[in-house]
This record gives C-alpha cells, sequence and structure tokens, in this order.
C-alpha cells in the first residue's frame, strides 16, 4: 500500500487526518548495537533505515548524531560488532554462515554474499578481510575466521594466522597489559578456556576439563582470568528445566599455573546457569568482587563474590529480572535494564560502589546502557507510541539523540496491561491494543498476538528486538484498521521468573501452553466490543507454532490464522539444534513431542491459514512449512501460502517483512469479513 500523504483537512470544524497504511507504521529507524568508547567520550550505533543498514556515531560535548556509512540499498546485508580504532570505526558486515558453511543471500545477489571486517573512516568505508569478532591490540587487529583466530596488520594489511588449534574459537579477549589472548575453543561437549602467549607464541589451555567453560574476564592486574563452567547437559531441548547440575565461576591463576573453583551454584532452584542478554556474563570489577547472574531467588538477578572467595551476596532482591548489563570503562560501576518496578517496560539501574540506584523510570522503556569514557551513559529506549531511539542518560531523564523522523504517532493506541487466567487457572500477562474511537457496544474483529522464542517478553511499547519492533508496528497498525489485539505473554516466557519460564509441560514436554491460548481466545470472547465469531491469531516461530496449534485444536474458537515459520513437529526442530538428536533412542519422549505438535492434530484443523516461510531458515526448517501444507491438502482444509527464497528466520529484507504484513492484514480482512 502506498503511503499516504499526512494532509491536514478541515471539515465542519473538525481535524481530520489522512490514514495511514502499513508501510508508514513500520517507516522507522531502528537503532541497535549501541557501543561506546572507552578513551573518550563516543558512541556509535547501527541504523536500520526500511532495511538500509549504516553506522552512526555521536561524541561529545554535543553528542549529535553523524551518519558514517553511506549504504543505500534494502540489501540483507547486517552490520555489527562496532569497535573504536582511535577516531575511526570497525565494523562486521555480513551475517554468519549456517553449519554447512552458507552464507545468507536473500536480496538473491549473483556475486553471493559473505562476511567481512570494514574500517569507515571520514564517511568512507573499505573492507579489510573476510572474518568477524575484531579485536585491537594496538596497530594489529586479530579477529575470527572458520573458527580459527588471525591478525590483520591496519600499517600494512598483511594477514596471518595466529595458531592452529582445534575446536572452533570463540569469545577472544586480550589482558589488560595486552601481553595475553584468553580464547574459548568450542569441540562439542566440552569446551576450553585457552591462553595465547604473544611474547613466547605460544598456545596453552591451563585448566581443562569434561565441562564447557564460556564467559572468560581477566582481572585488572592481568594475573588470572575468571570463566563460568557449566557441566555438559545433552537434555533435550523445549522442555521444563528447573534445575541442572550447579554451574561456578572457575578462577585461573595465569602466572602460577594453579586452578581452583571460587563458587558453584547450590543444589535445586537457578542451579542451571541462564545468561543475561549482553554479550558479558561475568564482571571483574575494579574492586575485586566478580558480579554475575543467578535465579537463586527464582528471578534472574546480579550477585557478586570476591576474587578471593567467601559467600556470594545478592545486589539485586525482588521480583524482577536483569537483562541487559554493561560495564564502565574503569570497572567501579555496571548499568543495567530490568522490569524492576514496573513488570511491563524496562528500565535502567546502576551498581555503584555497593550500591543500587534506579537511573530511569516512567511511561517509556529503556535497554542497553552503556558508559563512555569520560563517564557518560547513554541507552536505547522506546515507548507505546515512539520507536526506539538513542538516548543520553542524564540526572535521571533520557534525552534523545537520536530518533526517527516524521515517525506517526499519533495514529498509534496506548496498548493497555492485562492479566486474565488461563484455561488451567495460571495467570498470564498481555498487551491489549483498542482502535480509537470504539464505542460502547460496537462488535470489533480481533485478533491474539504470539511472540516467538519462546524465551521473551513483549512490553508496552516498542520491543528492544528489531523482529518484535516489526510485530509491535504490526499490531498498532491492525488497530488502526480496527482490530481489537491481544498481544500474549505465555508461559515460557521471560520477565515473570524461573517456574514461568520454566513452566511444566510446556513447549514438547506437553504444550501446557495451549492453556494460554484458549485464555487468550476466552478473553476475546467475552470482551464486550469483540465479535465472537471473527477471532483470529498470527505469530511467528515459536508464536507461529502456538498459533497452529490453535487452529489445528480450536478451530471452533478461531476462525482464521497466519503461521510464520512456525513448529510442525517437535522432533524435527530438536534435531535441527541438536544434531545428536535421534527419536529412535528417545521414543518416549519422541512420542511426547509429536503429542505436543501441531502434526498430531491435523485431522481436527478446519480454519483457513496463510503460511510464510523463507527457504533458507536455520531455526525452523523450510520443511515444517511443506509438511504442514502436505497435511493440510490431506484435510483439505483452505490455505495461501508465502514464500521468501532465501530468505532466513528474523527477514534480512525491509521488503519482506512489509509483503509478509500486507499479506497477513489482507488474509484477515478477507478471512474475517
Amino acid at each position: 500500500m502506498k503511503a499516504l500523504l499526512n494532509v491536514l483537512f478541515i471539515c465542519s470544524g473538525f481535524l481530520i487526518f489522512a490514514q495511514k497504511g502499513l508501510d508508514d507504521f513500520l517507516s522507522y529507524s531502528f537503532p541497535s548495537h549501541l557501543k561506546a568508547a572507552d578513551q573518550m567520550g563516543k558512541i556509535a550505533w547501527v541504523v536500520n533505515e526500511k532495511g538500509v543498514r549504516n553506522v552512526y556515531t555521536a561524541h561529545a560535548p554535543e553528542y549529535r548524531a553523524v551518519k558514517e556509512t553511506q549504504y543505500t540499498s534494502d540489501d540483507g546485508i547486517e552490520i555489527s560488532q562496532l569497535l573504536f580504532y582511535g577516531s575511526d570505526l570497525i565494523f562486521v558486515r555480513g551475517s554468519a554462515p549456517n553449519r554447512g558453511g552458507a552464507f545468507p543471500n536473500p536480496s538473491l545477489a549473483v556475486q553471493g554474499s559473505g562476511q567481512a571486517i570494514y574500517l569507515t573512516s571520514e564517511k568512507k568505508s573499505k573492507k579489510l578481510t573476510e572474518g568477524s569478532a575484531p579485536l585491537l591490540r594496538g596497530e594489529v587487529m586479530y579477529f575470527i575466521k572458520e573458527g580459527q583466530v588471525y591478525s590483520y596488520d591496519l600499517t600494512d594489511t598483511l594477514t596471518h594466522k595466529l595458531f592452529t588449534t582445534r575446536g572452533k574459537i570463540g569469545s577472544l579477549r586480550l589482558s589488560p597489559d595486552q601481553k595475553k589472548l584468553a580464547f574459548i575453543s568450542h569441540r562439542g561437549d566440552h569446551a576450553f578456556l585457552g591462553i595465547y602467549d604473544f611474547k613466547k607464541k605460544t598456545v596453552s589451555y591451563p585448566d581443562p576439563s569434561v565441562d564447557v567453560d564460556h564467559a572468560p574476564v581477566w582481572s585488572p592486574e592481568s594475573h588470572q582470568v575468571a570463566v563460568l563452567r557449566t557441566p555438559y547437559d545433552p537434555r533435550l531441548m523445549f522442555v521444563s528445566r528447573l534445575e541442572a547440575q550447579p554451574f561456578s565461576i572457575r578462577l585461573i591463576d595465569i602466572e602460577g599455573g594453579k586452578s581452583h573453583t571460587l563458587w558453584q551454584a547450590e543444589d535445586g532452584q537457578g542451579s542451571g546457569f541462564y545468561g543475561l542478554s549482553s554479550t558479558e556474563q561475568l564482571f571483574w570489577m575494579s574492586n575485586n568482587e566478580l558480579i554475575f547472574p543467578w535465579e537463586k531467588e527464582g528471578w534472574l538477578h546480579l550477585y557478586a563474590i570476591s576474587s578471593t572467595g567467601g559467600k556470594a551476596k545478592l545486589l539485586t532482591p525482588g521480583n524482577f529480572e536483569i537483562q541487559y548489563v554493561s560495564q564502565s570503562p574503569d570497572r567501579s560501576s555496571l548499568l543495567f535494564s530490568s522490569n524492576q518496578g514496573d513488570i511491563n517496560r524496562q528500565h535502567i539501574g546502576q551498581w555503584k560502589a555497593s550500591k543500587i540506584t534506579q537511573i530511569t523510570e516512567g511511561k517509556g522503556i529503556e535497554w542497553s546502557p552503556v558508559i563512555d569514557g569520560l563517564g557518560n551513559s547513554f541507552a536505547l529506549g522506546s515507548s507505546g507510541l515512539e520507536p526506539a531511539a538513542v538516548k543520553r542518560l542524564e540526572k535521571g531523564q533520557a534525552r534523545a539523540i537520536f530518533s526517527s523522523e516524521d515517525y506517526p504517532s499519533s495514529h498509534l493506541t496506548l496498548p493497555e496491561a492485562v492479566v486474565f487466567s488461563a484455561a488451567d487457572g495460571m495467570k498470564i500477562h498481555g498487551q491489549l491494543f483498542l482502535p480509537k474511537g470504539l464505542k460502547p457496544g460496537q462488535r470489533n474483529r480481533a485478533l491474539l498476538f504470539f511472540h516467538g522464542g519462546s524465551r521473551r517478553q513483549m512490553l508496552l511499547g516498542f520491543h528492544h528486538r528489531d523482529y518484535y519492533h516489526y510485530a509491535y508496528a504490526m499490531n498498532q497498525y491492525l488497530a488502526s484498521q480496527g482490530y481489537i489485539v491481544l498481544s500474549v505473554n505465555y508461559r515460557s516466557g521471560t520477565g515473570y521468573g524461573l517456574k514461568f519460564r520454566e513452566a511444566l509441560n510446556y513447549g514438547a514436554g506437553g504444550n501446557s501452553e495451549f492453556n494460554d491460548v484458549l485464555g487468550a481466545g476466552l478473553f476475546l470472547q467475552n470482551h464486550p466490543n469483540v465479535a465472537a465469531t471473527k477471532i483470529g491469531l498470527w505469530g511467528g516461530s515459536y508464536g507461529g507454532y502456538l498459533t497452529a496449534m490453535g487452529l489445528a485444536r480450536a478451530s471452533d474458537m478461531f476462525a482464521a490464522g497466519v503461521d510464520i515459520h512456525g513448529v510442525m513437529d517437535w522432533n524435527v526442530i530438536i534435531n535441527n539444534f541438536m544434531p545428536s538428536y535421534d527419536p529412535l533412542e528417545h521414543s518416549d519422549f519422541a512420542k511426547l513431542a509429536y503429542d505436543s505438535s501441531p502434526i498430531a492434530y491435523m485431522d481436527t484443523w478446519r480454519s483457513p491459514v496463510l503460511l510464510i516461510h523463507g527457504d533458507d531458515d536455520r531455526n525452523v526448517p523450510f520443511s515444517e512449512s511443506i509438511d504442514k501444507i502436505q497435511a493440510l491438502r490431506k484435510e483439505e482444509v483452505y490455505y495461501e501460502q508465502l514464500v521468501f527464497p532465501d530468505e532466513v528466520h528474523g527477514f534480512l529484507l525491509h521488503r519482506n517483512w512489509v509483503n509478509a504484513y500486507k499479506a497477513t492484514a489482507d488474509f484477515f480482512d478477507r478471512m474475517l469479513k
């Protein structure tokens, strides 16, 4: 639909605005990958403006946004991994390959695609080398290519392989004195901390074990490295796990060669590791405390322990969860986002001098906080009416320094927080989008929306992930078209504690969240403004799975659905993430997983469905849609399909999002007349 001009008319004394189309609702500029310089007052971020991705910066004292790259195409090529190189920037362009080594190419570029490291200087970009995960040591850049570490000399552009070792290398961490490089060597069912000595040109594995090491962090003096150590857990995915073999913090003395367990989680609740949304999971502070996430109290909180040992102390008590955490360059403080005091939004808090302070609050949503070399704080933030922006945090206020221009916020509606009962009585949270001008007694069509993951929480505003930024804008558009939309935070999602996330019998272990689907459907049926026979449902990935389950098991309640790259058979999905999984070896579980999937209920599926899928999906294999359509044909159920060749799970092309959502709106308009 062509975007309509925002023309103001005056008619009989009333102001009437021309209706906005879907393109307008998706016309925001989405910032991400916020990065702060350690040695100066400067930040950088990536902007996706309708599929055109570019790097922006802002520096002290004004912190005005400056566009550093000049890409112009919706080409599906991601930009990430920003790294400051003096006043210039290094970044990675391109997505990671799949297990077979193939790079995404949704734009169908005849030359193919790849992943490479670029340098931008004076608004000009040049390709340095193929690879990712850049790290600087003076004028030499170290990076990863095909699972190994390489060096690139920025003065003479020469590339060398630093060393050769088994396994795939990740998590490069340079020691503060720049004499050594820590890394993790991933070897399938175990992973080692490795150390490369630049002077001796040697590789060592100082504390190998049968477990999985991750998240290495150096001590300020470069004498020690701490890692999180997790026992290998071959247990199956998408099933409830309230506890596991306890994870621990392992401390390795690089100079002395001695290692010991600094701390270990207690048995029972929270013994299994669950991480933050941040790149770092373990923070070594200037006071020689190590701060880490733990769910001992049933919520994802921050704990601290001295590097000399002792008992871990809870830093962030309460019924809320931490999500993003970043450390100041001098290691004296942390910024974090959480839903403390506001279960439906996220705000920024600070840990400093052993004290927690709330930095932001109110109707906004803030995430991904960072601190630059001058001590200035920044975050990404949005609200119910405003898309994501880059904001400077000053005196408890979040002031935008970059935001979407001319976004039609006045055409949006503020969603309402609602709580309803699932079919089995569990309390479920959601956000209700009501069309403007809804009159008492008026009966409108209605839709349920289910997020993916399932480890997600939808909020009362634009989401911190681009996938759900699109979804939130789509729900707003649907509301502008007269639909009543309920976005459902079903069980197994985040934000409501460990027991909610690891709900009994969820997913492949029994599909207990179908109770939430039925409860949400009943909520809409009983709403005074809903036409009870005209309720549809939609969602992507896990949300597509719940859409299919709703259509297959409750076609009498749901009149139509849009299933975007959704699950058909849990056994296929588990095998995709765990290639060693063999249903024949787990026959009892495989039967339960099958019975928890749409494939087991195709004979009761009667409602029409639109299926949307990219055929280079690395999360939900394209075969899931093929199998679903074969079953629908057998049962003579009406379906429509929209396929994006060479597109991945989270669509890389903006035009594919637009086309998918236009098809969705058109399908519901026709099926829910």
